[in-house]
């Protein structure tokens, strides 16, 4: 899975701290996102989309051969 976290985290000059405050996870939790190394629950998932206004399926892409 990849993640256009970081691309949307840069329109709104957020660091992954501050979007880990708002989502209720820590700084390196954003991070093993951003690099792929982590999957998120449903959950985190929907509070990460929804703290950076985007969709769900434009912030995470899921490739088929994973």
């Amino acid at each position: 899975m990849k993640t256009r976290i970081k691309e949307y985290r840069a329109k709104y000059d957020m660091t992954q701290e501050d979007l880990g405050k708002i989502v209720g996870v820590r700084r390196e939790t954003i991070g093993f996102l951003e690099k792929g190394k982590y999957n998120p629950s449903l959950k985190l998932a929907h509070a990460i989309s929804k703290a950076l206004n985007v969709k769900i399926d434009d912030l995470f892409i899921f490739e088929e051969d994973e």
